[in-house]
């Protein structure tokens, strides 16, 4: 019965109007994870850098880069405690630290989104692998079974 209880705690991205449409990550609790996709307006590329709290268990939206400023982006004063920084071509915005309960987001047709691990040596997961383009996810921490991980773990 142990395999059926619910008890590892794991990033879960699933299909807000089919919930068994779904995939976990142990890794991307544990070591943070990264959204990216091209911006609608600059068609630069972007990528948000989340990190899971362990004890309130929210996402927390910790920082982006981007390679064209433009429509859309933040303005420095728009994110009080924020910090800008521009190296060459190269974009960040840090210490955004926005937290939600949830990130909802929908895969793009053309945006191209995808999904990492925020550690070097993990490969970009496009989410269209997973999803139908348009289809709207729901990210949040989740404790699952054992095996109900590993029948849709993507780590």
């Amino acid at each position: 019965m142990i395999f059926f209880t619910p008890s590892k705690t794991v990033l879960a991205i699933y299909n807000r109007k089919n919930p068994e449409q779904r995939v976990y990550s142990a890794q991307g609790y544990r070591d943070g994870f990264i959204i990216s996709y091209t911006h609608s307006v600059n068609k630069g590329r972007v990528h948000d850098y989340y990190k899971c709290d362990k004890k309130t268990r929210e996402l927390v939206l910790q920082s982006t880069h981007f390679v064209s400023y433009g429509a859309g982006i933040p303005e420095p004063e728009e994110t009080p405690g924020a910090e800008f920084t521009v190296l060459g071509d190269d974009y960040t915005i840090s210490n955004i630290n926005r937290t939600v309960p949830e990130l909802v987001m929908a895969v793009g047709v053309i945006a191209d989104h995808t999904f990492a691990v925020d550690k070097a040596d993990f490969e970009e997961l496009a989410l269209k692998d997973f999803f139908e383009p348009q289809t709207s996810l729901i990210f949040k921490i989740q404790k699952v079974s054992p095996v109900n991980y590993w029948r849709h773990k993507i780590d």
